[in-house]
């Protein structure tokens, strides 16, 4: 049984397969009319526990598409249906769904919730994202890139603005795809130690540059996030925001990369915060591709989850 808990702990070998297969997926599937089945339908008769204890709409509906185009059902549960942890635990939650479906997925708020579900289920579980981290995310944006531009490994990512939950799981991605990473954002906002200490054991060439501008040079993907989470204060966005505008990427700060580089945004996008519309919508992005990539990322991590 396999769980896909953080990009960390997943073998780079079964991540290496999973983007193949992720590839091999989507390129399958062009040309065909949007709703239609895959002729191979290797989750038929499966039937997948979506659970949300934070809202969401690409996790939503990528994974309940993503199921569905495998041939198998979703049930979605929210976490006002599940109350998770209130009356009955965790543990016993997960015991109770493994005897009723085939797999897991579950975005929360707390590592903890992960963590404890995975080790009472007897079925699979999936992270889709928790507060500190965000593996399908960067499955899919490692995917991306590699649409475009070939292998990941060697390239220099750099991610401006928060060291939050996406940005950790790029790092644990630059060790286990053997790329360099460079943060570039306020010392208030610098990822976890223990993020960046994982990279740099692997191998991988880890930068934390305060300048933007210094940062983007050579750079062959610049990624950014929202710099506000929807639960936070406006206290607290406003505080943000002031210590963030100097890491907005825009179209200056975009001509300091290579010709050739890429930008991401996981979305959803504030527009002229984190990044302008004409960086968003220029030669340079692809994200609607790495939205889209979501579904495919996310099929071959369900295929992998239960060997198939």
């Amino acid at each position: 049984m396999n769980h896909f808990l953080d990009i960390h702990k997943t073998d780079p070998a079964a991540l290496r397969t999973m983007i193949d297969s992720a590839l091999a997926m989507k390129a399958a599937r062009n040309g065909r009319p949007k709703g239609s089945p895959d002729d191979d339908r290797p989750l038929k008769d499966r039937m997948v526990a979506l659970i949300f204890e934070k809202p969401s709409t690409r996790t939503r509906v990528s994974f309940d598409v993503g199921v569905r185009q495998l041939g198998g059902q979703t049930m979605v549960l929210s976490g006002k249906e599940m109350q998770l942890g209130h009356g009955e635990t965790i543990a016993d939650t997960a015991r109770v769904l493994s005897r009723y479906v085939d797999l897991i997925m579950i975005r929360t708020f707390e590592e903890a919730t992960l963590l404890e579900m995975a080790e009472h289920a007897t079925v699979p579980v999936i992270n889709g994202l928790t507060n500190r981290t965000h593996p399908c995310q960067i499955m899919a944006d490692v995917m991306t890139y590699e649409e475009h531009r070939g292998p990941i490994g060697g390239r220099k990512v750099v991610w401006c603005g928060d060291g939050n939950n996406v940005c950790a799981s790029f790092l644990h991605a630059a060790g286990q795809f053997g790329f360099d990473f460079t943060f570039t954002g306020p010392e208030t906002l610098d990822p976890e130690d223990r993020f960046v200490a994982f990279a740099r054991d692997k191998g991988s060439k880890v930068t934390i540059q305060r300048d933007p501008f210094t940062a983007v040079e050579g750079a062959d993907l610049v990624v950014t996030d929202t710099w506000v989470s929807m639960h936070d204060p406006e206290s607290a966005k406003e505080r943000r925001h002031n210590q963030l505008r100097p890491y907005q990427v825009n179209e200056m700060l975009m001509s300091r990369a290579k010709p050739d580089s890429l930008f991401m945004h996981c979305l959803p996008a504030h527009r002229n915060d984190e990044a302008t519309s004409a960086v968003m919508d220029g030669p340079h992005s692809v994200i609607f591709d790495e939205a889209e990539n979501r579904l495919h990322a996310q099929k071959a991590i369900l295929r992998w989850c239960l060997g198939l």
